[in-house]
């Protein structure tokens, strides 16, 4: 979640709200397709999910770019709100049960050690995705350009690069990483609402935050910080302070914040230059 936010920032310099609602979006598209086979599911929900991404980006963002952040921001808000209430128009406003995947939900034993597949699955599925993302960025001719751009957005066009096109690749990547996401959290949680969307983006975007705002790398290092904290709040609680566990989370890091204001690290391209 961290590095979908991440990447569109370090771009555009946009925080995405809406990207939560690619997570909705992708968990209701498997549930329409889920009387297909497994993998038409997987693909078809994956193409819906980067075209509504291209299509968010070319309708909200690309005739705004350019304009105050705070403008940017402001749409960004405008499209997950419109989301919402799209799906409840079509959906309603009612959780419904997802039942894709439910094979993920079983568990395990290793000697004396009991774990759910979703959890090795969604270990996997990161350290993939956190791979490819990093082979992409480094080592191909598009992920130069979206490192280019991301840096020095008017150089970039001045080069020859094709900043719309890698405006586009950068949503198109994010979706991808939603679509990741959405498929971890639906089997976690069981059911599809209009705002199951919210609470993942609200912890993603702290991690970015954490991380620091720019820097993928600082973006996955916050993803990890904060759910290795979160577990170990979990574990250390008293039992009647669990439900509250978010609280002391969202604590411990504004507390890092104070103490360190541009997160673990800090994105070059945010560094002022003489």
């Amino acid at each position: 979640m961290a590095l979908g936010i991440g990447l569109i920032f370090g771009i555009m310099r946009l925080i995405n709200f809406a990207h939560g609602e690619l997570v909705m979006a992708g968990g209701y598209a498997m549930a329409v397709l889920v009387w297909l086979p497994s993998p038409a599911v997987i693909l078809l929900s994956l193409l819906f999910l980067v075209l509504l991404a291209l299509l968010i980006e070319r309708v909200a963002f690309r005739p705004l770019r350019g304009r105050d952040p705070a403008t940017l921001l402001v749409a960004s808000f405008t499209v997950s709100y419109f989301l919402q209430n799209l799906v409840v128009l079509w959906f309603g406003a009612r959780p419904i049960p997802f039942t894709f995947a439910q094979g993920l939900s079983e568990i395990y034993e290793v000697g004396s050690l009991r774990f759910p597949l979703l959890q090795l699955v969604s270990i996997i599925i990161t350290i993939f995705s956190i791979a490819g993302l990093a082979f992409l960025l480094k080592k191909t001719a598009l992920g130069i350009q979206l490192r280019a751009a991301a840096e020095d957005p008017m150089t970039a066009r001045l080069s020859g690069i094709r900043v719309n096109k890698v405006i586009a690749l950068a949503f198109g990547l994010s979706a991808v990483l939603a679509w990741v996401v959405s498929l971890v959290y639906s089997v976690q949680i069981g059911q599809l609402s209009a705002t199951m969307g919210v609470r993942p983006l609200i912890i993603g975007f702290v991690a970015t935050i954490l991380g620091g705002l720019g820097s993928l790398t600082g973006a996955a290092i916050g993803g990890f910080v904060v759910g290795i904290t979160s577990v170990l709040l979990d574990v250390f609680l008293p039992a009647e302070a669990r439900p509250f566990r978010d609280a002391f989370l969202f604590a411990l890091v504004f507390l890092l914040l104070v103490l360190r204001p541009e997160g673990l690290l800090r994105s070059s391209a945010l560094k002022e230059r003489v």
